[in-house]
Order: structure tokens, then sequence, then C-alpha cells
């Protein structure tokens, strides 16, 4: 569990709704069912007009993320990698096989794989950075489906504040009506720029990072690959590797 995400988004709400208890307000003023579903529903029509399913269901599915974010356990991989390097060396690259049984990350089989039968170090980058590529251009397409609604919020917020306005002109002689149409005017408007500055557009450059860490994960672990493949010093992989990480790694 992420608790940063969590105490983020318990402060931006409190913040919130503290200034409108301060300012005198009631909670219950900000609750407009028809706001919600003009704004929710709005964005999220237009989000998936502009999709196509598999990268819209990919975009959901990785929402989860910003809680429970993918283990990327950088010294784990360093020390694997670091013993990859001491079998080889004392049984060559074939007694690397055992391994294939115990790693369970798609990207680390096939980079093993590739290791395993002798492949060209040059031509193993190659693939593998392929790969990586790839991976990033479907992952951020799957983001950029939480950047749209960020963009979308705001106008269908204005949408539902112009369709509380006609409410309130449609209903000029009956001054019990007009409390309702204005409520559902500016609290369209608040659930617009709400959601999309306190919770879209977080949630995308959160996902963001995440695939950048996973991204940075993978060309550490191709760097100690191409290492073992030379036969290099497992010490000299362990210090190269190690240069990656940042104090907060």
């Amino acid at each position: 569990m992420d608790i940063l995400s969590v105490l983020g988004l318990l402060v931006a709400l409190g913040a919130v709704l503290g200034g409108q208890w301060l300012e005198g307000g009631h909670f219950a003023s900000l609750l407009q069912v028809t706001a919600f579903f003009i704004v929710i529903g709005g964005t999220l029509g237009a989000v998936m007009l502009q999709s196509r399913l598999p990268v819209f269901a990919e975009g959901i599915r990785l929402a989860k993320w910003v809680f429970q974010p993918p283990p990327c356990d950088y010294r784990g991989m360093i020390n694997r990698v670091i013993h990859w390097s001491n079998v080889s060396r004392r049984g060559g690259l074939l007694a690397l096989e055992p391994q294939l049984r115990i790693e369970k990350g798609i990207f680390e089989l096939k980079g093993l794989q590739l290791l395993i039968d002798g492949a060209d170090p040059k031509t193993m980058r190659e693939i593998l950075e392929r790969d990586i590529v790839t991976y990033e251009d479907s992952q951020r397409a799957a983001i950029r489906i939480w950047e749209a609604a960020g963009g979308y919020a705001p106008t269908i917020g204005i949408l539902g504040a112009v369709i509380g306005l006609i409410h309130v002109m449609e209903n000029l002689t009956d001054p019990t009506k007009l409390g309702a149409g204005i409520a559902v005017a500016f609290v369209a408007t608040i659930y617009g720029v709400g959601a999309a500055n306190l919770l879209f557009l977080p949630i995308a450059q959160k996902l963001r990072s995440l695939v950048a860490r996973e991204s940075k994960r993978r060309e550490m672990l191709i760097d100690g690959l191409v290492g073992v493949a030379n036969g290099e010093n497992p010490r000299i992989i362990q210090g190269r590797l190690e240069g990656y990480l940042a104090p907060g790694d």
C-alpha cells in the first residue's frame, strides 16, 4: 500500500471540505447527484469515445498501481545478476539453465534465454531495448486516458454549469426552484475542476513515474546481462549497476 497516495488524497479532500466548513458552508451543499452524473458521466463517455477498448481497459487496470504499486526491487535484481555472473564464470552460460525455472518475470526470462542461447551482446541489447520501447508505448497510451479525463472534466463541469443556469432561467417565475439550479451550476464546476486536478491528473503523473521506474529496472537488467555475456568481473558489473541507483532507491 502506497501510504503517500492515500494520505495525499485525504489531505486534498480534507482541504476542500475544511475550507467549505471554515466559510460556514455545509458539506451537504457539495453533494449534488445531478452535477456528479453530468461531470463524471460526461468525462467517462468522452474518454471512451477517444480510446480503443484494450487501451481503455489497461488504463483502468493501471489505476490500482496508485495505491498498490508493483514491486520494484533494484537491489534484489542486482544480486540475481551477480549470481548469474558467478554461475556463468564457473560453469559457462549453459549452467544458467536452472535459473529459468526460478525466474518469473517475462522480461527476465527472455533476457536469460538470450544469454543462455549465446546471443551476441549487441543483438541481445537491441532485442531487449526494443521490448522496453514497446512496453513504454503501451503503458503511456493507457495512462493518457487519465490525462484526457483531466482535460475533459473541467470543460464538462462548465457544461454542467450552463445546464444548471438554463434550468434557473426556465424557472425565474418560481423562486422555489432557483436554488437547485444554481447549486447544480456551481457544484458541477467544482466537480469538474476538482476531479481533474485532485484525481485524474495526479493519477496520470503517478502512473508515469511508476512506468519510468520499471523501465529503469529493465535497463539495469539489460546492462547486467550484457556484462555477463561479455564475461566481465561480477564486481565490475555490480559497481556499474549500483551507479543507476539514487539515494531513494
